[in-house]
């Protein structure tokens, strides 16, 4: 390899894989240890041979041109979709959600690999409508595509994976062009839609002070009431910007309909959500609720983080895995075990190694020449930044227990095999970037 290939290849990218994909094999085969110090999973196994063809596939990616995944994106998408659609109808149920495709233990997870292929759908779709970029409608037609791999992912139902769309969609759209006005009108939706869904959870289960203005939010009559006047501004503000072009309507339309979509959507919400589910909110809200409940994950986890301390307590020798507190402790909280046994010092490893891999996604994201490679970068970044947060907040009991692996650590091959994807495509952008 020439000296201006080596100035091309992204080596920390792949170092910092490579590293996380050790620490995973280590600290998985430390979560199959009893407290007995007998095996009682091979695990750790199945992820070296995960592991082992995950570089492979990594290889593979880096050596074809990223942009002939452009010229295929419509069929990848669609591929993936059909995959979903047969998952929703003849896939096996594991953890209450139907989302594995196989036979015995053998088998993989669609909805992984449907991060991938979204993002290069949309940003392909981008890039080829980078004119109009600023029009809502090309924003509109670009959610969509985020759309429909959403709600078959929801009908699993598997509200964690189809949370990381989001995130996605916005990053992706901002670096595309989209306007800040459209971006930010979307985020404000979706906040008041979660505040409002939280709220009357809040109040039913934390907060029991009686409040008029809370009653008002708690009242299904009153609440409908309030939905109907807001939606009722949104129509006035609509013929009264048709027929006066003023900016004061444009503005009305533009506040009210978030409050009234949100409003909405908080109700439909309230009737999607699963029992669990909702719990899943409570205990995050305060976990002692139910402690040896819903809340029991939360307070295990944060005692295994906690108790790692400066150093930790070192390897296979943590105590919340080996006696078995940790539920999903080799995928989920895998990094509650980590903590434990390598402490502040290992936790700060992990981050470095994650902060390598998005700040270098940055960096390329930045210095692509064509405008799909750009917008390719910042959707992977999204998507592992993404589940870097919300795992680890997860853990930590600062995020909602929302079933999102922490990318690169936890055991399974789809999960590990699409991270792996984006961090090759990722190499592949930056190898590539002279060409135009």
């Amino acid at each position: 390899m020439s000296l201006k290939s080596n100035l091309n290849f992204d080596f920390f990218i792949l170092a910092s894989v490579l590293v996380l994909s050790v620490t995973s094999i280590l600290f998985i085969y430390s979560s199959n240890i009893a407290s007995d110090g007998t095996l009682v999973s091979n695990e750790y196994i199945k992820q070296i041979v995960w592991v082992s063809l995950g570089l492979l596939i990594m290889a593979l990616i880096i050596i074809i041109d990223y942009k002939h995944a452009e010229n295929f994106s419509v069929y990848l998408y669609f591929l993936l979709i059909f995959l979903l659609i047969i998952t929703l109808l003849f896939g096996k149920k594991v953890n209450g959600a139907r989302s594995w495709l196989g036979i015995m233990d053998i088998g993989i997870q669609p909805s992984e690999f449907a991060k991938i292929t979204t993002i290069i759908m949309l940003s392909s779709f981008y890039a080829k409508r980078s004119r109009s970029m600023k029009k809502l409608k090309t924003l509109m037609e670009g959610f969509l595509i985020v759309l429909l791999p959403m709600l078959l992912i929801l009908a699993q139902p598997d509200m964690g994976t189809a949370l990381v769309y989001i995130p996605v969609f916005l990053v992706i759209s901002f670096v595309a062009g989209a306007s800040i006005r459209h971006i930010s009108y979307i985020v404000l939706t979706g906040s008041v839609l979660i505040i409002l869904t939280v709220f009357p959870v809040w109040m039913q289960f934390i907060y029991s002070a009686n409040n008029a203005s809370a009653d008002i939010l708690i009242d299904q009559k009153l609440y409908t009431l309030l939905l109907i006047s807001f939606s009722a501004i949104v129509i006035i503000s609509i013929l009264g910007y048709v027929y006066t072009k003023k900016p004061f309507y444009y503005w009305s339309i533009y506040s009210s309909s978030i409050i009234s979509i949100g409003m909405a959507g908080s109700i439909a919400a309230g009737k999607i959500l699963k029992s669990y589910q909702i719990m899943r909110l409570v205990v995050f809200l305060d976990p002692y609720i139910d402690p040896k409940g819903a809340g029991w994950h939360i307070i295990q986890s944060i005692t295994a983080v906690g108790s790692g301390g400066i150093f930790g307590k070192g390897f296979l020798n943590g105590t919340q895995s080996h006696l078995r507190y940790l539920p999903q402790q080799s995928t989920d909280f895998i990094f509650s075990i980590i903590s434990e046994e390598t402490g502040f010092a290992g936790c700060m490893l992990i981050f470095i190694l994650f902060f390598i891999i998005i700040i270098r996604g940055l960096i390329i994201a930045a210095s692509s020449r064509d405008l799909f490679g750009a917008n390719l970068a910042a959707g992977i970044v999204a998507m592992i930044l993404f589940h870097f947060i919300v795992n680890i907040g997860m853990t930590m009991g600062i995020m909602p227990i929302t079933g999102i692996p922490l990318l690169f650590l936890s055991y399974g091959g789809s999960s590990l095999w699409t991270a792996m994807s984006g961090a090759a495509l990722l190499i592949n952008i930056f190898f590539r970037r002279y060409r135009f």
